[in-house]
């Protein structure tokens, strides 16, 4: 039986500041094939690091996604606790496809 997997976008947040793609990468993979992570670091207004999110492209089966948020939603990982929701397309994307309609 073939699986059919679809390309997620997934909010992770509640990241550490020390947390590295690899470490995303490797976390996120177990469930379906990581093909991007983006990291995102907001500051305050000296300049200090105050809030870690990041957005992770996957390919994965519906079930398997299910099973990852349940799994690691609300977990204690690397200094944080993370919070995983299927993201809002991304601002590129839909630039993209309006400028082919």
């Amino acid at each position: 039986m073939k699986v059919n997997r679809e390309t997620k976008r997934l909010y992770v947040g509640g990241l550490s500041q020390d947390i590295s793609e690899a470490d995303l990468q490797n976390q996120f993979s177990r469930f379906g094939d990581v093909s991007d992570v983006d990291i995102i670091t907001r500051k305050d207004d000296q300049g200090n690091p105050q809030k870690v999110f990041a957005y992770i492209n996957i390919s994965v089966a519906e079930a398997d996604l299910k099973k990852c948020m349940s799994v690691l939603n609300k977990t204690k990982w690397k200094g944080g606790t993370l919070q995983i929701q299927l993201a809002k397309e991304s601002f590129l994307h839909r630039r993209v496809q309006i400028i082919k309609t």
